[in-house]
């Protein structure tokens, strides 16, 4: 029905969130982590799953108007706006608040995926390198770490993504949920409890290879500047 770049639709406002969104949530987590005092490799997991909660939080409120107009782009079947056009439509109808429409449950989602994902990840590091002898900076270790972060990002973060869906693809000209409480509500009242995890296959054969492109990219990163390593 809307050919094959119908794919692609919204990845301009898909770069700028990952440009702000994820620099600083991948970015900030190991200087967080450090500077709170959970940067040995045996620090408790809640301390991890702070350091990641907090820098997803900040990341999250950076990049969410560009999830909004991403999320707009996306699920828009009518002729294609221009960039332009429609962030000066969102503003009309709603003004600034309108681009952060859906920021408590996008910043709900951040604490839980980011928590859970580095925390996962660093933590996985530590039984890797007992359980197989490997070097915590190999990228053997890397990988199997973020391969088992990406699943349980999925298990986590699958409620927060299908409310954040709902809530953003409202149109700029209506407010069909008076909030993230009311839209799961409703949700959970209309399709079931498990209709949260719909779609959880697709999920994480998105979350899965991304959390190891990502991980795997910031690692080198850090390493490559001197810092050290997750």
């Amino acid at each position: 029905n809307e050919g094959i770049s119908a794919f692609w639709k919204g990845i301009p406002w898909a770069y700028c969130r990952e440009g702000s969104y994820t620099a600083i949530r991948l970015g900030a987590y190991a200087p967080v982590r450090d500077a709170i005092g959970a940067g040995a490799p045996d620090a408790p997991a809640h301390m991890k799953f702070f350091a990641g909660a907090l820098t997803g939080a900040v990341g999250s409120i950076a990049g969410n108007p560009f999830d909004v107009l991403k999320t707009l782009s996306q699920t828009n079947k009518s002729e294609s706006l221009p960039l332009m056009s429609l962030v000066g439509k969102m503003y009309r109808d709603q003004g600034m608040s309108g681009f952060y429409r859906g920021v408590q449950v996008n910043v709900m989602r951040a604490i839980t995926l980011s928590g859970t994902k580095m925390a996962v990840y660093d933590v996985s590091k530590g039984y890797v390198v007992s359980s197989t002898g490997w070097k915590r900076n190999s990228a053997k270790t890397a990988f199997i770490s973020s391969f088992l972060a990406g699943f349980f990002m999925t298990v986590t973060v699958s409620p927060f993504d299908r409310v954040r869906t709902a809530l953003m693809n409202q149109p700029t000209d209506a407010k069909i949920y008076e909030g993230m409480t009311d839209c799961l509500m409703k949700t959970i009242r209309n399709e079931g409890v498990l209709t949260l995890w719909k779609g959880f296959i697709p999920i994480w054969a998105r979350f899965a290879p991304m959390a190891t492109l990502q991980l795997l990219t910031i690692e080198f990163l850090y390493s490559s500047f001197g810092f050290k390593g997750i």
